[in-house]
């Protein structure tokens, strides 16, 4: 029983560009790509954008134990063929082909310019994925095993995508992509901020649906990120605790995009099949307080833990999905819904109700480390501030601070819920520029809970963790930049001059390729060829 398992996050931005209000946001989201490509060749001298592998990705693999058709998935489903742009049509984002030829001549070589491509994926030399995800930037970070790591994994690629905005801001003739960590546009369209969590494949899927479905509807009130609106399109007058919450129609599915479920089937580990399950979490928030980050990894990693045990409780609600959009509509937290048993609890109940169940199991297993014990503590802790008074939160919870924030604005100059300035306010809290966005202004006053420095965070878009089979990949691409020309989660292909074909170095097991096994090899400086043979012979 502990926090520490495999843990990956993903963060979609939002995107716009005020200047060019009927921009295309696939074609602003391959800006993004483009220009950090292009800040990291200019940062460390040699090509950024080493090509995505799609050979392993299974999107349609479903975990209760079938496969969709390909044919009858809807087209957002298809992550495993995604849509090329040319450098004409990006060029049109910008406004000015021959500054769209400028910047996209900084990270295409000769032939990749000629054949009219701009870059869609790129692996970052931390270990982490920086691509489009249909209409959006995303940043998928590399694997770490505990909540803290994941916190500052998460946080770096805020840095990244920062970087991508300030270098597209500095280009002549493109206009300037602002970008947004939060989850909807208040028009009826969200984008995810999604959760990966590695299990034993031996724990049934069942139950970790039946055990994950209370604590999904209930955790909002400990991490969500709060919503100026009511309702998918907003138009509803109020605040809610979640940016998500009603995006949700169903319980249980495989889609992420359409009918999005509390619990997504999508069986596609990206490591030993027979082995691992990855669970992939679309339900949550996009966080900037770190704290909500780490409560929201922390708690899930130990409700994992008590589905895997059999100590889940028994908190089976009557209507889930209800539930998730009541719990977020009451921001005083008052709001109480029905069990299939009959009794009404709060969402902050229910978070007891798991609470105790793990507290109890780590006593009974004798799990007493720091980070375990730390999110114990920090769990009770926001359950009792919450319950007392849901303002002294403020600090910890990024719903709270957000809704602190907005109240003071409103009570100073006498609005409603409806004004204007209050849903800008809203898309401010969540710009990543610490200029302009309301929380990083808080953050900067000291007035929110942060667990690292900036420098920690700096340091962690440029390095990879070490404990993870991310760090075979980011120290890969840094020290062999010329020789990787395919990546994936679970492989790398290498290109060896001299050689005929291409070399694919297996990485089906997470925590293999840590610094402790392969560091040794980077270190010895080898030729390409030399550190290949040493791989294949085991030594990693």
């Amino acid at each position: 029983m502990t926090v520490r398992r495999v843990v990956g996050l993903e963060t979609e931005f939002g995107v716009l560009a005020p200047s060019a209000p009927g921009a295309n946001s696939t074609l602003l989201s391959a800006q993004v790509v483009n220009a950090y490509a292009a800040t990291v060749r200019q940062g460390y001298g040699h090509l950024a954008g080493t090509r995505w592998d799609y050979a392993d990705e299974s999107p349609l693999s479903d975990a209760r134990g079938w496969s969709v058709p390909r044919a009858a998935a809807d087209p957002t489903q298809l992550t495993d063929a995604p849509r090329e742009l040319t450098a004409e049509e990006v060029a049109l984002a910008g406004g000015d082909a021959r500054a769209g030829e400028t910047l996209y001549s900084e990270v295409l070589d000769e032939g990749a310019a000629a054949a009219g491509h701009v870059l869609m994926n790129m692996v970052l030399g931390n270990g982490a994925r920086l691509y489009v995800d249909h209409a959006h930037p995303e940043y998928s970070s590399p694997e770490t095993t505990n909540p803290r790591d994941a916190v500052l994994w998460d946080q770096a690629g805020d840095l990244v995508a920062l970087a991508a905005a300030r270098r597209i801001a500095g280009s002549p003739g493109f206009a300037e992509v602002l970008l947004y960590k939060n989850n909807t546009d208040n028009k009826g369209v969200s984008y995810g901020a999604h959760e990966n969590y590695l299990m034993p494949r031996q724990t049934p899927f069942d139950d970790i649906a039946t055990g994950l479905l209370p604590f999904f509807a209930s955790r909002q009130v400990l991490c969500g990120s709060g919503r100026v609106g009511l309702g998918a399109a907003g138009r509803g007058h109020g605040y809610q605790v979640s940016q998500r919450a009603d995006f949700f129609e169903a319980e249980v599915g495989l889609e992420t995009t359409i009918r999005r479920p509390l619990v997504n089937t999508r069986d596609e580990p990206h490591a030993v099949w027979e082995k691992y399950r990855r669970l992939h979490v679309i339900v949550g928030d996009a966080n900037l307080g770190q704290v909500s980050t780490y409560l929201r990894v922390g708690t899930t990693s130990l409700v994992l833990a008590l589905i895997e045990a059999d100590r889940c409780p028994d908190l089976g609600l009557r209507d889930p999905v209800a539930a998730l959009q009541s719990i977020s509509h009451d921001p005083t937290l008052r709001a109480a819904v029905e069990l299939s048993d009959g009794r009404r609890l709060t969402g902050l109940d229910l978070q007891e109700g798991y609470l105790d169940a793990a507290r109890a199991l780590c006593a009974d297993t004798g799990a007493d480390d720091a980070q375990t014990t730390d999110v114990l503590t920090r769990w009770q802790w926001t359950i009792d501030t919450l319950r007392r008074d849901v303002s002294a939160a403020a600090g910890q919870v990024d719903w709270v601070a957000k809704l602190r924030l907005m109240e003071q604005y409103r009570e100073r100059h006498s609005l409603g819920w409806d004004d204007p300035r209050i849903s800008l306010m809203d898309l401010q809290w969540a710009d990543i520029r610490p200029e302009k966005g309301l929380y990083h202004r808080l953050a900067a006053r000291g007035m929110v809970e942060t667990l690292f420095t900036p420098e920690q965070v700096a340091a962690a878009v440029v390095t990879p963790p070490e404990d993870t089979r991310a760090y075979f990949r980011g120290r890969a691409l840094t020290e062999y930049p010329d020789d990787v020309v395919g990546a994936s989660w679970d492989s790398l292909i290498f290109s060896v001059p001299g050689r005929p074909g291409l070399e694919r170095v297996s990485m089906l097991e997470p925590l293999r390729g840590t610094r402790r096994l392969v560091g040794p090899l980077f270190d010895a400086s080898l030729e390409i060829g030399e550190f290949v043979d040493r791989l294949r012979s085991g030594t990693r």
